[in-house]
């Protein structure tokens, strides 16, 4: 095993999917901004950054000098909120609060949230938890919002890994200079 690649998810804050067959290139390639760890999970990496900000930055920046990277990533996903849960109550009450703190920015906006859990199955159900936040915030918007999956002006996207959770806000535009963030 390398030295950057350590075998426990328990803290990241940025959530790699990974190509077919590039483990080793991923892990080599992205050693360059954090602690890469293994998950238990096929294909799914969970990475330790200083900032998820300035790493999606400089991702972004790599990744348009160099468009290859994306040959060993499908997604490459930076929390700007992260929290550990051990139940469905815990995980909505700490995702809904979060979800609540962006409420302010989601008035009169289009949006959704998406989840993609890992772990936790028969716990969590990714649509009702989708549903049970979309719901919330609708209640506790300033100005009227409304859920589009067609083309929203912003995402709320959760990861989970077991007993861990990241969440993002990602713009419209966001999403369309980030491919890589796979909120859909």
């Amino acid at each position: 095993m390398s030295p950057s690649l350590a075998p426990s998810p328990a803290d990241w804050n940025v959530v790699v999917t990974l190509a077919e067959q590039s483990f080793r290139e991923a892990v080599r390639l992205l050693g360059h901004w954090g602690k890469v760890r293994r998950t238990a999970y096929y294909n799914v990496l969970g990475m330790k950054v200083a900032s998820a900000d300035a790493f999606l930055t400089d991702f972004a920046a790599s990744v348009a000098a160099n468009p290859g990277f994306l040959n060993f990533v499908s997604h490459v996903v930076p929390a700007q909120q992260t929290f550990d849960f051990t139940s469905a109550e815990e995980f909505e009450t700490r995702a809904r609060a979060i979800a609540l703190g962006w409420a302010p920015k989601l008035g009169g906006k289009r949006f959704h949230v998406r989840l993609h859990r890992r772990g936790f199955k028969g716990v969590l159900s990714t649509p009702r938890e989708e549903r049970f936040l979309d719901e919330a915030l609708l209640a506790a918007l300033p100005e009227a919002g409304r859920i589009d999956f067609a083309d929203p002006d912003a995402v709320i996207q959760i990861e989970t890994i077991d007993g861990r959770a990241g969440m993002s806000l990602w713009t419209r535009d966001e999403l369309r200079r980030h491919p890589f963030l796979g909120a859909d």
